[in-house]
């Protein structure tokens, strides 16, 4: 990723405006893992009903809803910060109930009775699996702690933001996470991240007509967004 950034850097003519300079003065690019290897993010859908899948589609369904980013200092190349989110929608929860109930072998009613309360929720919260590393300690990129270096928000294009409800450090990932989120490494820290699906205000949280949505982390050395864009909507 460094030598993607600093090809970019130098092939654009850029290299010659950043001279040597104090890391608080540092220009910070966030920089789309995906967007600089050329592809396009796959459009999601947000609509419920009934789905058809095998536990052969999970690992197609997951790259559908997760999204990568960072942020870098191009005057030293330094990583900030580098996040990847999945967003724990319906279509991901249903794909996710198929894969488990086949590695746990569970019965017909086992199954229905986890999917059943698995959808649930999704009535009343957005959830988001995140792992992310940072260049500084451990400690300050705990998003559980109230001194954590960085902050996370749930947008969207219609103006929308909205503040966690509740954020669950997964301090020791097991054969779950490595499994069904294996960009759950040692390297990086581990997080369940919860919004309510509803403001104060009333309003929905991710506007029905909005284009995108998406997660932005922001502290005092920039900020990134990861998003997701929404199928169907010009």
């Amino acid at each position: 990723m460094r030598r993607a950034v600093r090809t970019l850097a130098f092939s654009s003519g850029l290299a010659r405006f950043f001279p040597p300079m104090r890391r608080a003065l540092a220009l910070t690019v966030v920089v789309s893992v995906l967007g600089v290897a050329g592809c396009a993010e796959p459009r999601v859908s947000l609509g419920a009903g009934p789905r058809e899948y095998t536990a052969q589609d999970y690992p197609s369904v997951l790259k559908r809803w997760t999204r990568t980013a960072q942020l870098i200092a191009l005057a030293e190349l330094d990583d900030l910060l580098t996040v990847t989110a999945t967003f724990e929608s319906w279509d991901f929860r249903w794909a996710y109930v198929v894969r488990y109930a086949q590695d746990y072998r569970l019965t017909v009613e086992q199954r229905r009775t986890l999917l059943d309360k698995t959808l649930a929720e999704t009535k009343e919260t957005h959830r988001f699996y995140v792992a992310l590393y940072g260049a500084a300690h451990r400690r300050a990129t705990d998003l559980s702690k109230p001194n954590s270096a960085w902050i996370v928000r749930l947008i969207d294009d219609q103006g929308s933001e909205t503040a966690p409800a509740s954020i669950e450090a997964i301090t020791k990932p097991g054969p779950l996470e490595r499994t069904y989120f294996p960009y759950s490494t040692p390297f990086r820290q581990l997080f369940r991240i919860t919004f309510p699906r509803v403001g104060t205000d009333g309003r929905p949280t991710i506007a029905e007509n909005a284009k995108w949505f998406g997660l932005r982390f922001a502290g005092a050395e920039g900020n990134q967004e990861l998003k997701w864009e929404v199928a169907g909507r010009p």
